[in-house]
């Protein structure tokens, strides 16, 4: 019996000690796991080190290529700028020539113009039976050929009777009522204007209806 009592005891003194030593073991586990963390963390933070000893490396390089990019740089912005300006230049005095030569083509038919004026007056005023005349002939020829030197040149007739009065181009000296014209309807013109491609070297002197 003693010796029952014995083992009964002993099954209970190794039964408390296995008790005692589970939960450390399961106290020890988690200290483990802390640890990862912490060599995770200095792994993280030796990373960003190095990779700023690698920007401060390479932006040391970058520094020693600035002053020769900067020097590249201005360069070519010194020469895109005279380009630039050269262009510029051109398109002006290009601009100015187009413009004087407007202007001295306006003044010079200006000049043409009462000449024009006065061979229509003169060929209007020969009858039908003097039109085989050679002086008329020549006369009529003459003034053939000046018209079609002008319309070469770029310049027209503005039209004018039977047209709608419009003050761009056309000067009213006269007014009259006619039940057989519209309203402002150009009746008769008195002198013939011209243009010089888009510009009025002239306006036509008109006869204004209604």
């Amino acid at each position: 019996m003693e010796e029952a009592n014995r083992e009964e005891e002993l099954k209970k003194i190794f039964e408390e000690t296995k008790t005692k030593e589970e939960p450390k073991a399961e106290e020890k586990e988690p200290e483990e796991k802390d640890t990862q963390p912490e060599t995770d963390e200095a792994a993280a933070d030796e990373e960003p080190e190095a990779e700023e000893e690698k920007k401060g490396f390479f932006k040391k390089k970058e520094k020693k290529k600035d002053k020769k990019d900067e020097q590249i740089e201005d360069l070519t912005d010194r020469l895109k700028r005279q380009m630039a300006e050269f262009e510029n230049f051109r398109k002006r005095t290009d601009k100015e020539k187009s413009q004087m030569y407007a202007m001295g083509a306006k003044g010079i038919i200006e000049k043409i113009l009462p000449v024009i004026d006065n061979f229509e007056r003169g060929l209007a005023a020969v009858t039908q039976d003097q039109m085989e005349d050679p002086f008329a002939e020549g006369m009529t020829k003459i003034y053939k050929q000046m018209m079609t030197i002008l319309e070469e040149l770029g310049v027209k007739p503005i039209a004018a009777v039977g047209e709608e009065f419009n003050p761009d181009f056309h000067n009213a000296v006269m007014h009259i009522e006619d039940e057989t014209l519209g309203e402002n309807i150009i009746a008769e013109e008195l002198q013939k204007g011209y243009m010089y491609h888009d510009s009025v070297v002239r306006h036509s002197m008109v006869k204004v209806a209604n």
